[in-house]
């Protein structure tokens, strides 16, 4: 508000002011009256103050000055002669009353001080009434508003009267306007001496005249002030004890609708950036990322937006910006892929100078307001920009993407004529949007090189190549999980005898950790395999390898034996729920990473003789197979379960065997196939059956399609391994075995049966050969093992030639001295065959070697043959 009381020098005639001064305050009219009344009052008690204290020093003095005119005048010579006196008496007659004596004019002096004591006292009460009454009329003027406080209240209410941006007019109760402040002399166009003039003199327009000098209650009434149109509120105020007035703000409309439109585009854009914080990034994946971005900015910020990403993103790799970068275009909005300069998946490489490149180079976002001006725009492509150009495309920010100060791509925003072109503020709002689609980016590229990292190593680490073998017809399925790499593993070990391993494994969890711990185990399964031991016992081993590498990541975490361990777990630490060992040792000021426990690893081991038709399988918290007859029909076989790997302890595994027919099908998958978080086991092993008994006739690779097809879901969560094997028999024809005495004449016979076996097969060109290594092993059975020994020939792929015996005794080749009288015939076996080595059964072992069909012999080691057969001086005929 403005002045309520007046400042020193006020009560100056008013005068009236210039626009853009401070209008005059309202109450200087009554209040100037009170002011001066106020003033008059205080000069005269003044004045009789003065008066009193004046009369009050004056009465003695003037007594004194008597007296001592008297005594002079009593003084004269008495020699003088009475007419002398008389004389003097003439001429000087005495006044009306006679002056007393000295002593009676002071004492006449003292007793008026009462009276004038009286007289001051009634003054300082007259002064005490007065002021008295001067603060009872301020105190009822202001509202017990005391001055300091009324003027920190007008400066408060002056500086906001001036800076708001609304006009303010104070209308008196007879019409007249009181106050008007700058904002309301620019909109309504008022005079200087606008101030105490009726309403209707002001020269408003009839209606805006008509409301304000009506005192009626307003609210956003739009009326018209010359070429404006204005929102008025008018509100009446009525003060308790002082006239009623009116109080009218004004605004100009078009100026709310200018600032309500800014704030409008404000509020879009801020929830434009709330929507691409949601929108963008959803997945990890680069080129799905860089289409969020386009989705999310057209329409609402830009007509047609193009993303391009510089190559090395698309592969994980950390990009570098130089003069020649090229950036494949990833994604391209608001317009048919066709009609772009450059479509989708276009490796492009900007020319120097043009608003592309700049970016590119300085990593700040470049605004091209008129794209028909700009000659470095239209050198990269002068017949595309022109394309551009017709289209209606008329202004563009192109802007980097970067992330932690690495460019990785640029995001252009274009706008058509009709939407206006873009502004210094639009560059901003695109640098913010792309920089959050920047961080999504680079999230997708660090998980895009992490993931084909984990993927090549898990790819390494899985077979590439299936094996060769007769036994079974192997198709198999791998499918990674959408999050990450997991440790499924599946592998086909051929084994002596023609007979085939397969095997069906899982690690739980993700990433490099799972896909290590995978190839670590597979290649345990194929070390313990070339031992030939039978599921059970190979299991057994596998989980005591798993057990050790448990505890060594238990210590590694701090958590190993002699830390505490729970000796209940064999020094491996104590694992939580979710199958990791805790984070650090307590009290580690650093902290120790958790290590992810391999507690979780099962698998499914199972050996197939294609010459009995068996198979024998253990399971150490796998899922069992399912078996599909030649007819079609789906059974689950009853499989003994066993605690998974490195939980296994002092549990023994079982096995169990299953007698198949030719034409038989074996299907082993992991545990993702047939659970996820939206269906259980037994539902998913029930969708496995139905699926499987579609069709009685396919091939591996057929079924394997139709499971997949059937079973697989939009986003696996887990790793997928499935792997369906056809059972095959090895023709009864070509199986040859016979039973061998104790003696060592049956040798010969037995060497003979043997060869006529050879060529009615079709194989003398071996037969040398195969009798030097028959010879050498059944006279090794006879001499140094026990009945039963027997001799077996397989034509498969190889000759495949075994004896067996009843002892667990295994030879072991040696290199025999010069003057040693044996030690030679397993060494000239090793040199004749591809391959040979030794199983144990439940009765005893068997020695077996295979050699190839077509007679050629093996690489010779660093000792020829040759050089072996000349250390003897004789050679018995054999």
């Amino acid at each position: 508000m403005t002045e309520i009381f007046g400042r020193e020098g006020d009560d100056a005639p008013a005068s009236p002011r210039s626009p853009g001064t401070r209008p005059r305050s309202p109450l200087n009219g009554p209040r100037f009256a009170g002011r001066v009344s106020v003033r008059q009052l205080a000069r005269a008690v003044l004045l009789g103050i003065v008066a009193v204290l004046a009369l009050a020093f004056q009465a003695p003095d003037v007594s004194a000055r008597e007296g001592r005119q008297l005594a002079v005048a009593g003084a004269q010579p008495a020699t003088q002669a009475p007419d002398t006196r008389t004389a003097v008496r003439a001429a000087h007659p005495p006044p009306p009353r006679e002056a007393a004596a000295p002593e009676q004019t002071g004492a006449q002096g003292e007793d008026q001080f009462p009276v004038l004591l009286g007289s001051a006292a009634g003054v300082l009460l007259l002064v005490a009434g007065g002021a008295a009454l001067v603060g009872w009329r301020l105190r009822r003027q202001t509202g017990g508003v005391r001055p300091a406080e009324m003027r920190q209240r007008y400066d408060h209410h002056d500086a906001v009267l001036h800076a708001v941006r609304e006009g303010v007019l104070i209308l008196g109760s007879d019409g007249r306007l009181l106050l008007a402040n700058e904002e309301a002399r620019r909109l309504l166009e008022l005079p200087a001496d606008a101030e105490r003039r009726p309403v209707a003199d002001l020269g408003l327009e009839p209606q805006l005249s008509a409301l304000l000098a009506s005192g009626r209650a307003a609210t956003d009434e739009v009326l018209l002030a010359g070429d404006r149109l204005l929102a008025v509120n008018v509100r009446p105020t009525a003060p308790s004890g002082r006239p009623a007035g009116t109080v009218v703000t004004l605004r100009d409309t078009r100026e709310l609708r200018a600032l309500a439109g800014r704030a409008g585009v404000a509020q879009e854009r801020l929830k434009l950036i709330y929507d691409a914080g949601l929108r963008i990034g959803a997945t990890l994946d680069v080129g799905r990322t860089a289409e969020e971005l386009a989705e999310v900015a057209v329409p609402r910020f830009a007509d047609v937006v193009t993303v391009e990403l510089l190559e090395p993103v698309l592969r994980g790799d950390e990009p570098t910006v130089g003069a020649n970068a090229e950036l494949q275009r990833m994604a391209v909005k608001g317009v048919p892929e066709e009609t772009a300069i450059y479509r989708v998946g276009e490796v492009i490489r900007y020319v120097s100078g043009t608003p592309m490149a700049t970016g590119l180079a300085s990593g700040r976002p470049v605004l091209v307001g008129d794209l028909s001006a700009s000659d470095a725009w239209r050198q990269q492509d002068p017949e595309g920009t022109q394309r551009v150009l017709d289209s209606g495309i008329r202004s563009l920010i192109t802007t980097p993407l970067q992330a932690r100060g690495v460019v990785l791509g640029l995001a252009n925003y274009w706008r058509s004529g009709a939407s206006g072109t873009f502004e210094e503020e639009d560059l901003a709002f695109a640098e913010e949007l792309t920089a959050r689609a920047a961080v999504a980016v680079d999230n997708a590229r660090r998980y895009t090189r992490e993931h084909t990292t984990a993927v090549t190593l898990q790819r390494s680490l899985l077979p590439q190549t299936l094996p060769e073998q007769s036994a079974l017809a192997v198709a198999h399925r791998y499918l990674p999980a959408h999050a990450g790499v997991g440790g499924d593993w599946f592998d086909v070990i051929p084994l002596p005898g023609a007979r085939v391993a397969l095997v069906v494994g899982d690690v739980v969890g993700h990433g490099l950790h799972a896909a290590a711990t995978m190839g670590r185990l597979r290649t345990a399964v194929h070390n313990f395999s070339a031992l030939d031991l039978p599921p059970d016992e190979l299991l057994s081993h596998l989980d005591e390898l798993v057990t050790h590498i448990d505890t060594d990541e238990a210590r590694a975490a701090g958590l190993g034996a002699g830390t505490g361990a729970d000796p209940g777990t064999g020094g491996r630490g104590v694992l939580d729920g979710a199958g990791t060992w805790p984070v650090g040792r307590e009290g580690d000021p650093e902290g120790v990473p958790g290590r992810t426990g391999i507690t979780g690893a099962t698998c499914l081991y199972a050996i197939y003789d294609p010459v009995t038709g068996r198979v024998t399988l253990a399971t150490a918290g796998h899922p069992a197979p399912a078996v599909i007859g030649p007819t079609g029909s789906v059974s689950f076989p009853e499989v003994p379960v066993s605690p998974p790997l490195g939980l296994g302890g002092s549990v023994p595994v079982e096995t169990a065997e299953l007698t198949l027919s030719e034409g038989s099908r074996l299907v082993l998958y992991t545990d993702g196939l047939v659970e996820n978080r939206d269906r259980d086991i037994a539902t998913g092993l029930e969708l496995l059956r139905t699926a499987l008994a579609a069709g009685a006739d396919r091939t591996p690779e057929e079924t394997c399609t139709a499971v997949l097809d059937a079973m697989l879901p939009a986003h696996p969560s887990d790793d997928i391994a499935l792997m369906v094997a056809r059972t095959q028999l090895l023709d009864p024809s070509r199986v040859a075995e016979w039973e061998v005495p104790s003696d060592p004449a049956a040798v010969a016979p037995v060497r003979a049966a043997c060869l006529r076996m050879l060529e009615s097969w079709g194989l003398a060109a071996i037969d040398f050969t195969t009798e030097l290594i028959l010879s050498e092993l059944i006279t090794n059975a006879i001499r140094y093992g026990a009945q039963p020994i027997r001799v077996r020939l397989l034509y498969d792929r190889a000759l495949i030639c075994e004896v067996s015996d009843g002892t667990s005794a295994s030879p072991h080749l040696r290199r025999a001295a010069t003057t040693d009288e044996g030690g030679r015939g397993l060494f000239l076996v090793a040199q004749f065959a591809h391959r040979w080595g030794t199983r144990y059964t439940p009765g005893g072992k068997v020695i077996w070697t295979e050699q190839s069909l077509d007679g050629e012999r093996p690489e010779p080691g660093p000792d020829a043959t040759e050089d072996v057969l000349d250390q003897w001086d004789d050679v018995p005929a054999l």
